[in-house]
């Protein structure tokens, strides 16, 4: 959604008729994930991918006849093998596509999620009688979008719907309550961006954020030394904070896209930071300082009141062994650390 989204948003802007086509679910290698979309508007023009090309046009002229038509459509694909290796997948690979009308009122509120950086999951109902099909409702953070079908959506599936926007797994779930409806949903998660929270405003930081942003996360500093977290010296973060680590930290709101880099390597300042970093819900935190350096470090933690298995999630010395000295090697070696994790999770 995230890579459509400013187009999409120009095209209802402009009161089109908007399709899109979703991945629902894919055999073997694939070009594109689960839940990649395009869109295609009544003009014919498209954004976005599916697959590698190979059934673009199928999907565009699908989206055609769903704009004219109002009715959803589920497509299957199969890729000859030697269609499939020219565009990524496997011998014989294999896609499902789903092609619906863009309902304005869901988009609305997911284009608000987007905008102010919420999560949220679109749970669309893929299979069942021809007047569900196509239905939708949002999970959201703040609070559910009701599901627009004229039949009520069972408990089961919209807490199993709810689940995977926890897990941030986008998925299909079948109603096992109605076996006999062959019920299917397909619950498409949207997580927002990554933040980094850099914390000390040192030079390692300033390549730090270059890297971050090119990688599509959002940036924070955190220095109450104002000569080092200038906005002279972070023209490009997202945003400048000039508190304690630990005021900083609390007032941000951690969750599970968050990745924290400690890198002021002075303990008045790091040590607060973390005892709120390792206790939160981040996927990442890492801290800059030698093996003795951390051996100290874990003491005056374990003794402030951390718990081993918190003060395990640290990862120091921070960053990757690249042998580099330099600090845009060294912010190179953070950021691939980050990565990994995060691609691990």
């Amino acid at each position: 959604m995230q890579d459509i989204f400013p187009e999409l948003k120009k095209w209802t802007g402009d009161d089109q008729i908007v399709a899109t086509a979703t991945v629902i679910k894919t055999w073997g290698s694939s070009p594109r994930e689960v839940g990649a979309k395009m869109g295609v508007n009544e003009k014919g023009e498209m954004i976005g991918s599916v697959s590698g090309g190979c059934v673009e046009g199928a999907v565009v002229e699908a989206a055609l006849e769903t704009i004219k038509s109002g009715q959803p459509q589920y497509l299957h694909f199969g890729v000859a093998d030697e269609t499939a290796w020219e565009v990524g997948l496997a011998c014989g690979g294999m896609i499902d596509i789903f092609v619906q009308l863009l309902d304005k009122e869901i988009f609305s509120a997911q284009r608000h999620a987007i905008e102010k950086g919420e999560g949220f999951a679109t749970l669309t109902q893929i299979k069942g009688s021809e007047q569900l099909v196509g239905m939708q409702a949002l999970c959201m953070e703040r609070e559910d979008v009701e599901w627009n079908g004229s039949e009520p959506i069972s408990t089961q599936t919209l807490e199993q719907a709810r689940m995977a926007f926890k897990m941030g797994t986008t998925t299909v779930i079948l109603d096992e309550s109605r076996p006999e409806a062959e019920l299917a949903y397909f619950v498409d998660v949207h997580l927002p961006p990554p933040t980094l929270i850099i914390v000390g405003g040192v030079h390692i930081s300033i390549a730090l954020v270059r890297f971050a942003r090119a990688l599509g996360y959002r940036t924070i500093v955190v220095d109450p030394r104002r000569a080092f977290g200038s906005q002279k010296r972070f023209e490009e973060t997202d945003q400048l904070i000039h508190t304690w680590p630990d005021e900083a930290l609390n007032a941000i709101g951690i969750n599970p896209s968050t990745a924290i880099a400690i890198l002021t390597h002075d303990p008045k300042l790091d040590d607060p930071g973390l005892m709120v970093a390792l206790s939160s819900k981040a996927f990442y935190v890492g801290a800059l300082g030698s093996t003795q350096t951390q051996s100290k470090r874990r003491k005056r933690l374990l003794d402030a009141g951390l718990t081993e298995t918190q003060y395990d999630r640290l990862h120091g010395p921070i960053g990757l062994d690249l042998g580099g000295r330099s600090p845009e090697e060294i912010a190179l070696a953070i950021m691939g650390q980050i990565v990994q994790v995060r691609n691990e999770k």
